[in-house]
């Protein structure tokens, strides 16, 4: 019953409705009750005195106990609302108009009655109900015989048992009906209205959730036909943010779901890949090495040595790509994070070009260095910026045909240091540059694809520095190989 938030809004509707509607009776109840007693003070406050002028309560400056009596009598058959006492100087009471048996004071307080009479405008002020030891009641007062000299005080209690009977009356019959009438009424107008109020603020939450079910149902990787800016172009609170939110939301999970689905096809690629390229050398270093153990009493000295060169290469090769597998995996995984710091780039190109000369010499190759060597300060990692530059000469040597030329130039392009590695090979078909850089991607058997992950591991280690690697053919031939690095920017 309780699930929706519908629900839950208008049952604290109406228990908030219902909390204010009972404190708004009980503070109005009591206010009015105030109100009253400050009127009735107000337009009784000089009873007391008018009862002794007008009743000759005082004959020759004494008080008339007679006429006293004939008042008491008097007032308790035509208003029995109030009651008459009359007090001593002290306080004490010594004769009243009220019921004997119910009297329980022999005094009252005279502080109030003094603070009356002293400003008759300060209202409601409630003195001691001698029918009662702690309940008080408003009141006027007046001395006897004399303001000059008073023998005593006449107390009129305007609130006496007779109203206390009637006022309990009322407000148990009429008044009561009246409030509870009232504050229903009060409550189905404003839970009726808030109610249409609560629908129209949670129409749209209805909405929302409806697009995230269907979302919920459907297999997540498509993106929602029906978005919540297509219901509300325009964000005006917080419940079209959520909805935005939750379009955006939903878009990046189907997206992460149809890259997951490609990565998951390319890892069963790889594996597969993977598991053809360890088996080649593998099998062919097994093949030798058993040949050469069955054969070796037929076998010359040259065959045997040649066996062993061949599995030697099949054993290094094996190790190589185990190497950059474990190498590729580390990078992917972000287990191994570059330490930049500002080096020059130049001398690290010299340096790697220095290193691979005799290996293009051994090719008969061309290794050329040119281009401007006051570049920027570069911000990388030094070492994993010479593994790319060693991976991508090392290739331009593998690929380029003897009397070849491999050129590496220097320099900068918009400020950003830059180094190319430009062989004559047979450049890459122009279908398989997208891919030249994924892991075990193989070209046509014309082309130059590669077979390894040393361009996959220079593409990683770019993205990690900040920096970027691209390539393009040439248009006389061969492909080139460009990186660009990041500048250092002293603080």
């Amino acid at each position: 019953m309780l699930k929706t938030l519908y629900t839950r809004l208008a049952l604290g509707l109406f228990l908030l409705l219902l909390a204010v509607g009972l404190l708004y009776t009980f503070i109005s109840l009591y206010s009015l009750r105030e109100y009253s007693a400050s009127v009735n003070q107000a337009l009784h406050r000089d009873l007391a005195n008018s009862l002794v002028s007008d009743r000759n309560l005082v004959s020759e400056g004494q008080l008339d106990s007679s006429a006293l009596e004939e008042l008491f009598a008097l007032y308790m058959t035509i208003n029995p609302s109030i009651e008459i006492y009359l007090l001593d100087l002290d306080g004490t009471i010594l004769s009243y108009s009220a019921d004997p048996a119910k009297i329980k004071r022999k005094q009252v307080s005279l502080e109030p009655l003094r603070r009356l009479m002293e400003d008759m405008s300060r209202y409601p002020i409630l003195g001691d109900d001698p029918r009662s030891h702690d309940r008080q009641k408003i009141f006027s007062v007046t001395p006897v015989p004399s303001v000059e000299k008073p023998d005593g005080y006449l107390y009129v209690v305007l609130r006496g048992e007779e109203y206390d009977a009637a006022e309990t009356m009322a407000r148990g019959g009429q008044i009561l009906e009246l409030s509870i009438w009232a504050l229903l009424i009060s409550l189905a107008v404003v839970m009726v209205a808030g109610l249409a109020i609560f629908r129209l603020l949670t129409r749209r939450l209805t909405d929302l959730t409806q697009l995230v079910e269907a979302f919920e149902n459907s297999d997540m990787t498509q993106k929602p036909s029906v978005t919540w800016r297509d219901k509300r172009p325009v964000v005006r609170d917080e419940i079209d943010y959520l909805g935005v939110t939750f379009d955006d939301m939903a878009r990046r999970i189907a997206t992460q779901i149809e890259q997951l689905t490609e990565k998951d096809a390319q890892r069963r690629q790889l594996v597969a890949q993977v598991s053809h390229d360890l088996r080649t050398p593998l099998a062919s270093m097994q093949g030798y090495i058993e040949s050469l153990k069955l054969r070796r009493d037929r076998l010359s000295q040259q065959e045997q040595e040649r066996f062993l060169d061949i599995a030697l290469k099949e054993g290094r090769r094996l190790s190589r790509l185990v190497d950059e597998l474990f190498e590729l995996a580390a990078l992917e995984a972000q287990e191994k994070q570059p330490v930049p710091e500002p080096f020059p780039l130049a001398e690290l190109v010299h340096d790697v070009v220095q290193k691979h000369s005799q290996a293009a010499q051994d090719s008969q190759l061309e290794l050329i260095l040119s281009g401007d060597p006051d570049l920027p300060i570069a911000y990388a990692d030094v070492a994993m910026t010479e593994r790319v530059l060693d991976n991508l000469i090392g290739n331009a040597i593998a690929y380029s045909s003897a009397g070849g030329c491999i050129e590496v130039i220097l320099g900068q392009e918009s400020g950003v240091p830059e180094v190319c590695v430009r062989d004559t090979g047979p450049g890459i078909p122009e279908k398989d540059l997208p891919h030249i850089f994924d892991p075990f991607y193989r070209g046509d058997a014309s082309g130059a694809g590669h077979a390894g992950l040393g361009l996959a591991i220079a593409r990683r280690i770019m993205a990690l520095q900040g920096g970027d690697i691209r390539v393009e053919n040439r248009a006389v031939g061969g492909a080139s190989f460009c990186i660009g690095l990041p500048v250092y920017l002293p603080k």
